[in-house]
């Protein structure tokens, strides 16, 4: 390797100063044009200048540029314009001044347009729906998939005279390409509910631009039934890692196959609870009567005798029974207050109530295992203790009602993957035809490059580097030349070849005369060598002429 270096050293200093000078211009220019071509070649010839646009505006745009004289393009889906690059500027200030696009969504720069002086309310509360439907639409298309949107929004009325308070609503009109509108739909809906006040999502439809509805009333993504599946797909999924985690390691990514199916209930439940703690009792009201009783009764009498019978007469009164009587009574009340707690639990999770584990292994993996000599006992026994493994892994009850089942058997190969589609090769050239066009015109500059110009400067150099082969010097050119009698003699040589004249020349003397240059080339070839000593030649043969 050193040697080739210093050869080719050698070499380059072979070349001297300028011929090194000219092959590195030459190096910078080629490189310099490959440069200039492969940006130009990979440069697009259109730049976007809007896309989204209904199809009246481009209609407008369109004849707007063509009177200026602006060349345009429409994108394949008809609602894009693309001009030359370097005319997007002028073309969207020509576009400004002429009021266009005029389908951009309004949004909150409705405001900026609209006077404070003789506003109602009515135009304001006009002028606020529209903005909150334009902002709206923007957000929509800003997501992945969506062209265009347009939001339609009813606010709720307050009436004195309406019993019912009006719900608000919405509809939304969407055009996407390439994204699923299920879920899209069901995401635009959550989206313009949470934007709107007192606005549920459930009164929010959603339609594509062909009429499609995709979204209406309910969610059926909040419904018993597909909550119920959804969580029975969790567990499932969840116990199928834990049996994929615990026989990784031992079986091997690819000898074992796991199926779950669990049952789950997902019944919301309240439960209430009212406890009563007699040992703690507070006293919670006394009540204290007393009363006092004294009764003394005293009664006359007048005796029965023969005085009571005579006029005039007044018997005269005794003193009759005598009687008094005391009672005291007295009455306390005391209530008293039990501690009670009461619990209230509600319940919105779920609960496994039966599952079913199958499991299958290959059986060539146990083999290698337990060795090629492995009975069916072994083999058996093996597999229980893969039952255990499974068991202890997925939380497995009996009690419950589960089942398990864990059997080995042969695999059959090739069922692993699944044969993914591929696009055809007709699909693969038309979506890379416009980069295969570019890297083809880069192709042939180069090699047009390299052949007109690299080629043939490097093919220059390398003549002027070898050595010169010495040509005739002036004496053997003189020499070479003609001399006055050899001219004659020529003439009378040609005068013998007219009619009646002896034959012409032999086809011996066309190969010479082929061969050795003609006398003008022979003449010209010395005067280019020297035109001094050619002259004196030519007066010396004038001068012998003149003396003949």
């Amino acid at each position: 390797m050193p040697e080739q270096i210093q050869s080719i050293i050698s070499n380059l200093r072979g070349f001297g100063v300028k011929r090194l000078a000219m092959l590195a211009g030459i190096a910078v220019l080629v490189m310099g044009v490959i440069g200039i071509a492969s940006v130009y070649l990979n440069r697009p010839a259109y730049d976007t200048l809007y896309v989204g646009l209904d199809r009246a505006d481009v209609n407008q745009i369109g004849l707007v540029l063509g009177e200026a004289g602006i060349g345009f393009d429409v994108g394949s889906d008809g609602t894009s314009v693309l001009v030359p690059v370097g005319t997007t500027a002028q073309a969207r200030m020509l576009l400004a001044e002429k009021g266009l696009p005029t389908s951009a969504n309004a949004g909150y720069e409705l405001f900026d347009n609209v006077g404070s002086l003789g506003l109602t309310s009515f135009m304001q509360q006009i002028t606020r729906v529209r903005a909150l439907e334009g902002e709206i639409a923007r957000t929509i298309q800003s997501i992945s998939g969506i062209k265009a949107a347009r939001v339609h929004i009813v606010m709720s009325e307050r009436a004195n005279f309406r019993r019912d308070e009006q719900q608000p609503s919405a509809s939304v009109v969407i055009r996407y390409a390439g994204i699923d509108a299920e879920k899209s739909a069901m995401s635009i809906r959550h989206l313009v509910a949470a934007a709107v006040p007192g606005l549920a999502a459930d009164k929010v439809t959603v339609l594509d631009s062909s009429g499609n509805l995709l979204a209406a009333g309910d969610d059926p993504s909040n419904t018993s039934a597909a909550r119920t599946l959804g969580v029975e797909q969790t567990v499932e999924a969840q116990i199928g890692d834990n049996i994929r985690r615990a026989l990784t390691a031992y079986l091997g990514p690819d000898n074992f196959r796991a199926s779950v199916k669990a049952e789950v209930n997902t019944d919301t439940r309240q439960t209430e609870e009212t406890i009563f703690d007699p040992n703690s009792r507070v006293e919670r009201s006394v009540q204290s009567v007393r009363a006092n009783e004294n009764n003394n009764q005293k009664q006359a009498s007048t005796p029965a005798s023969v005085e009571q019978n005579l006029p005039e007469t007044q018997a005269t009164a005794t003193d009759g029974p005598q009687s008094s009587s005391q009672n005291d009574r007295r009455e306390e009340i005391t209530n008293y207050e039990i501690n009670s707690k009461k619990i209230a639990t509600v319940s919105n999770g779920y609960t496994v109530t039966k599952m079913s584990i199958a499991v299958v292994v290959n059986q060539q993996r146990l083999t290698a295992i337990l060795g090629k000599d492995a009975t069916p006992e072994q083999i058996a026994k093996r597999v229980a203790e893969i039952q255990k493994m499974v068991t202890s892994a997925t939380g497995l009850d009996e009690k419950r009602g589960d089942i398990i089942d864990v059997s080995a058997v042969e695999f059959i190969d090739g069922l692993d993957g699944e044969a993914i589609p591929q696009a055809g090769m007709l699909d693969s050239i038309g979506q890379h035809a416009g980069t295969m066009i570019n890297a083809g015109a880069f192709i042939v500059v180069v090699f047009l490059v390299a052949f007109f110009g690299l080629r043939p400067m490097a093919a220059a150099l390398t003549a002027k580097a070898t050595p010169a082969l010495a040509g005739p010097s002036f004496d053997d050119v003189q020499r070479s030349l003609p001399t006055p009698e050899a001219m004659a003699a020529t003439d009378s040589a040609a005068i013998g070849t007219l009619p009646g004249t002896r034959p012409g020349p032999t086809p011996l003397d066309d190969l010479r005369q082929k061969i050795r240059p003609a006398p003008q080339d022979r003449l010209a070839r010395m005067v280019d060598i020297n035109e001094e000593r050619t002259a004196q030649i030519l007066r010396k043969w004038a001068a012998q002429e003149v003396a003949v």
